[in-house]
Order: structure tokens, then C-alpha cells, then sequence
């Protein structure tokens, strides 16, 4: 006779625990698909929302933070492999039920979660925002998926990198097909220096600080950090880097404006303009695409220290009252004004020093907003081209003649980079301008692997920075 207890039967209608980490993780996914939202705009106040609850502490903040970020960045590879286990299209699964399955391929093959508990709260997460039935095919799929680690399903779902080469990177390091060629493109050189750059754009980046000149200090930041907590940047002497993250808001000088958080190849970018020399007076500058207001504040800072006025413009309101908050408690002279840079309400020669830092694709900033490089399309640079000519024409207009430039951008891509300043110099859609290039090179003393020049291209494989492009120019007639 068995006197063993009977094991009680599992009850497939018990309701299902919510767990509060992935469900935030899974919500924040859902507000970058169905409203086009940025997880870096998405999560800090769903966090903040948790925590002023109770639910959360530092590490389930972290938790849910990577299950986003992992999630969005590996997207492309775990499409891969979810097409591999499904016997329909991977257009036909819903894409509530591709959020949870991409968040639970990654709790399995790119954490270190073990497989039964990312198996189970993935599916647990089905049943509460799915229901039973889709939870049963989520419970499938990475089951199959279990039989394999990251590596192991790459050489299964990539093509050989000696067949296709483009399509293989694209699968291995999870960006769209065109966005490689295009970095490739841009990039130069062979498989290493483009697989190295892909990466780079997978790994989280750093919360890099900037001590606005006159306002606060690279020493008050690390202080108000603590050692532990803290780094000089790389190349900028303005930059202090976060060590072990944390909320930059807290600090007393980032939440009055004395400080913020900018990364360094925006900082860069500032103050090589700052530096350019110009000929003659060097009282007005100009900021002709302010918003949301990082290089905005950096640039008034450092003209008060020279008894300069900036004046600040921006098309779009909000992010007008973006800058003005940036900008606010600065000790010299500056303006914030919503205007279009296309069609300016300035005359033609008042600046001495102009900034455009034009609207772009972002494939710059893939590291920080992932979601870009999924949301993104070739033709979008159709788009921006006729802009971006359009506010470099303008501000050529607007410098007088000796003053200078700064055609700024936040891609590595050639259609927005060097081939619209040298459409706008040879008059390609317009009338040609008299201008010259200046060599921005020796402006960023001490940044390597800047290139053959004139212009600048920052890498975040080379420099721990966003891929961030300037040119300077000088207007001579």
C-alpha cells in the first residue's frame, strides 16, 4: 500500500499573480509600440509611480529597467528566434504576445535568470495580460527556445556571415539590414571595426553629466556623487560620469539647472564650436535649433565667461519651454524665442557664431533609444534632407562674414552629413554660399580617431560617445 500523500492537482483556473516588475517592463513595451513613445521618456515615471507605491526597490527599478532595454535592443535577434519556433508567420503574432515572448527570450538567453523562473513568470505574465490560451503558446515557444543559449541560436538563425554578409551582422547584432549598410557605409574599413561598432550600440550607455562654466563644477558633481559613484569624462572637461548609474534629478545642481545630463559627444560638439576662431566682435551667438536645450545651456555658459549674448531658438514650443528651463539662472545675457530656423526672423549677418544642430534619423544615438532603429526607415532621410540644407542655407545667411558655423548632427550617415554641407557650399537646390571649411580636429584636443578632417565624426566604439558629426565653416563673402 502507498502511503505516500497524493500530490493535489493543479488548478488551471487559479487566478493568476501579477507580478509587478515585468508587468511595468511589459506596459513600458507596449507605450513604444502602439504610441510611438521612447522607453527613456516611458519608464522614469513609470518607476517613479512604482516606487511612490511601495512595489519597487533599487533592484527590481534595475530588473525592469534591463527587461526593457534588453528586450528593445536584441529585438531583431529574438525575432529571429521566435520565427524559428512558431509554425505561422511572426507578422501573424500579435504584438502583445511578441512583447512577452521577446522579454522571455531575453530573461533566458540574455540574463542570468535562471530558466525556470524566467520560463514561468513569462508565462504567468501571459496569463495575466493574455489570458490562458495565449499563455499556453508562450509556455511552447520558450520551451523550444530553452534548447539553445544566445550563441547556440545565432549559428541556427543567421545567415553565414561569407554568404550574406549585411544580413548576417543585421541578425547577429540586432539592427535593421539598411542600418548596417549604412554605418558600414559611413564607417569604412572591414567586418571588425563594423562589428565592433554594432556593440557598442547593444551596450547601455553611461549617464554622463555636464558642469555648466560659471554655474557649477566638475568637483562639486564628484562630491555630490561620492567617489564611488563617479568618473572624469573621457574628453570633455566639463563631463562627469555616473559609475554605478542612480538618479541624476536628486543632485541639487542638475534640479536647478547648474548642472545636467549631456552626453559627451554633445558636450564636444558645444564647445568646439565655442573654440572656433572667428575674425573680429564675438558678442552674438545663436543656437538656431535649441530644443531640448543641453548644447543651449553649455553654449550660454561659456559665452557669459566672454561677455557674449546667445539667443536660443526653437520651432516647437514645448520644446521651447524645454530650453527656457535649461537655460534658466544663467549669469549672462541670453533670449529663448520659438521661431523656424527655414525661415528666420533674424537679419541676414548679425551672428558671429551660429550652432545648427539639425533634426535627424538619431542613428547616432541607437545606444539610448533603441526603439529608433526599429521605428526608422530608408526613405526617412528623404524627409530630412531638404530640411537639413534648408536651416544650413539659413545659417550661412545669418553669420556675418568672418564668423562661423557649427553644422552639427546626431547620425553617422552620409546622406546627413558631409553630403549636405557639401550640396549647400556647391549651391545643389539653391544659390552657392561663400564659405570655407575650418579644421575642427585640433578643436578637440586629445579625442583620437577623429578622421582625415575637416569635419569630425565621434563614434561610440571609439569614443564612448554618441556618433555625433560637426563641421565648421566660415563665412567669407
Amino acid at each position: 500500500m502507498n502511503d505516500q500523500p497524493r500530490r493535489r492537482p493543479a488548478n488551471p483556473h487559479r487566478r493568476p499573480k501579477k507580478d509587478p516588475v515585468r508587468f511595468l517592463a511589459f506596459e513600458a513595451l507596449r507605450a513604444v509600440d502602439e504610441r510611438d513613445a521612447y522607453a527613456n521618456l516611458v519608464l522614469p515615471p513609470l518607476l517613479k509611480k512604482a516606487r511612490a507605491k511601495g512595489d519597487f526597490d533599487g533592484r527590481d527599478a534595475a530588473l525592469a529597467t534591463e527587461l526593457v532595454y534588453g528586450t528593445l535592443r536584441r529585438q531583431g535577434t529574438y525575432d529571429a528566434i521566435v520565427a524559428a519556433c512558431i509554425d505561422r508567420p511572426l507578422r501573424e503574432v500579435d504584438p502583445p504576445v511578441l512583447d512577452v515572448l521577446n522579454m522571455g527570450v531575453h530573461q533566458l538567453l540574455g540574463t542570468r535568470i535562471p530558466t525556470h523562473a524566467a520560463v514561468s513568470a513569462s508565462v504567468e505574465l501571459a496569463r495575466v495580460v493574455l489570458g490562458e490560451g495565449r499563455a499556453k503558446f508562450v509556455n511552447a515557444v520558450l520551451r523550444k527556445v530553452t534548447a539553445h543559449d544566445l550563441d547556440g541560436w545565432v549559428e541556427k538563425v543567421a545567415p553565414p556571415y561569407d554568404q550574406d554578409a549585411e544580413d548576417h551582422l543585421a541578425v547577429v547584432h540586432s539592427h535593421p539590414r539598411w542600418i548596417v549598410s549604412a554605418l558600414w557605409d559611413a564607417l569604412g574599413g572591414g567586418r571588425a571595426g563594423i562589428e565592433d561598432l554594432l556593440e557598442a550600440d547593444n551596450e547601455r550607455p553611461e549617464v554622463t553629466l555636464v558642469a555648466r562654466p560659471g554655474r557649477s563644477t566638475t568637483e562639486e558633481l564628484v562630491k555630490a556623487l561620492g567617489e564611488d559613484n563617479s568618473l572624469p569624462g573621457r574628453w570633455s572637461p566639463y563631463a562627469v560620469r555616473m559609475a554605478e548609474g542612480g538618479e541624476p534629478g536628486a543632485l541639487d545642481a542638475v534640479r536647478e539647472s547648474r548642472a545636467g545630463v549631456q552626453d559627451e559627444g554633445s558636450q564636444l560638439v558645444a564647445a568646439a564650436l565655442a573654440a572656433a576662431p572667428v575674425e573680429g566682435r564675438d558678442t552674438r551667438w545663436l543656437d538656431g535649433c535649441a530644443g531640448p536645450g543641453g548644447k543651449a545651456a553649455l553654449l550660454a555658459a561659456l559665452a557669459a565667461e566672454r561677455g557674449a549674448t546667445l539667443l536660443a531658438a526653437e520651432k516647437q514650443p514645448h520644446r521651447a519651454r524645454l530650453v527656457e528651463r535649461a537655460l534658466a539662472g544663467n549669469p549672462g545675457p541670453y533670449q529663448v524665442i520659438t521661431a523656424d530656423g527655414t525661415r528666420p526672423p533674424w537679419l541676414p549677418g548679425t551672428f558671429d557664431r551660429i550652432l545648427m544642430d539639425v533634426p535627424c534619423s538619431g542613428l547616432g544615438a541607437l545606444r539610448r533609444r533603441p526603439e529608433s532603429r526599429w521605428r526608422r526607415r530608408a526613405e526617412d532621410l528623404e524627409a530630412f534632407a531638404p530640411l537639413q540644407r534648408g536651416l544650413l542655407r539659413e545659417a550661412l545667411k545669418a553669420v556675418r562674414v568672418g564668423g562661423v558655423v557649427g553644422y552639427a548632427t546626431c547620425s553617422p550617415h552620409l546622406a546627413e552629413t558631409r553630403v549636405v554641407v557639401e550640396d549647400v557650399l556647391k549651391g545643389r537646390g539653391g544659390e552657392p554660399v561663400e564659405a570655407e571649411w575650418i579644421d575642427a580636429r585640433p578643436l578637440m584636443s586629445g579625442v583620437p580617431a577623429l578622421g582625415e578632417g575637416p569635419d569630425i565624426q565621434l563614434w561610440p566604439h571609439l569614443h564612448g560617445t554618441d556618433a555625433m558629426y560637426l563641421a565648421l565653416l566660415r563665412r567669407t563673402g
